[in-house]
């Protein structure tokens, strides 16, 4: 089950159903099962928080991703927490619309669970073609 949902500081999501179906279809290309999904939207000031006391990272993050599957199942679950402020700043920094940006964080939480990674610059590159081609996967072309 995927949901998404929203902090009283974070705008609400838009196109929710399509969203939904495109995170499915992204697990289902790279062979993940997908059981308990959450995608949360927050304000910097809530993830630095999180990211302070989950990672002793004491700065802003656009996205943090909490892998909540059990082990030895083949389901992913997890929890993948978004700064829209974050996504604002990026989408401006980048030229981009603000909802392609908040996709490429989103998938990039689940590209994690799905065991991407992005410490070394050659894993980072792996993980930027995978949001590629999932972004590629959207039903819909912008907003």
């Amino acid at each position: 089950m995927i949901s998404f949902f929203s902090t009283e500081s974070a705008k609400d999501w838009v196109k929710v159903e399509d969203r939904k179906a495109w995170v499915q279809k992204v697990a289902d290309y790279h062979s993940a099962s997908l059981g308990v999904l959450s995608f949360i939207l927050n304000s910097d000031a809530e993830l630095r928080a999180m990211n302070k006391q989950f990672l002793a990272h004491d700065y802003e993050t656009d996205v943090l991703t909490f892998d909540l599957s059990k082990e030895g199942s083949s389901y992913i679950e997890g929890e993948i927490y978004i700064s829209i402020d974050r996504v604002e700043a990026q989408a401006s920094h980048y030229g981009v619309s603000i909802d392609d940006e908040l996709d490429r964080v989103l998938i990039h939480g689940l590209l994690h669970l799905i065991g991407f990674d992005d410490i070394e610059a050659s894993d980072k590159a792996k993980m930027t073609q995978a949001e590629d081609e999932a972004l590629r996967l959207r039903s819909w072309n912008g907003y």
